[in-house]
């Protein structure tokens, strides 16, 4: 009895939009890789993920945007590719701004959490 316990308070953030999820950080993390690599083959490689779903997921995005957050690039003689748009940029910015916010807010709930 009257042991000191500590608690923290533990958050995952994801962006829904109507016709369901759009972005949490497995899609960041998907963008920050085409980012990289160029392409959504290769993203999907670093990532361990098939490409067929890699590809489905960044449909599902593309969908769910205000503007396309991926372009897929016409091959030439490498090969096609793929790259973020301004608004895939600016969706991975606003996600990790959104998530320090709330991060942020947790700690600090944290500090007075007692039971």
């Amino acid at each position: 009895m009257g042991e000191n316990k500590k608690y923290t308070i533990a958050v995952r953030i994801w962006i829904e939009e109507a016709d369901g999820p759009f972005l949490g950080i497995g899609k960041i993390w998907l963008l920050e890789n085409i980012a990289k690599t160029g392409s959504i083959t290769n993203a999907a490689k670093e990532m361990k993920m098939a490409y067929r779903q890699a590809w489905q997921l960044v449909e599902e995005m593309n969908k769910r945007a205000e503007k396309p957050l991926v372009e897929k690039l016409l091959g030439g003689k490498g090969g096609g590719g793929a790259r973020l748009t301004g608004a895939g940029e600016k969706a991975i910015q606003t996600f990790y701004e959104l998530e320090k916010k709330i991060q942020d807010f947790a700690k600090k709930e944290t500090l007075n959490l007692k039971f």
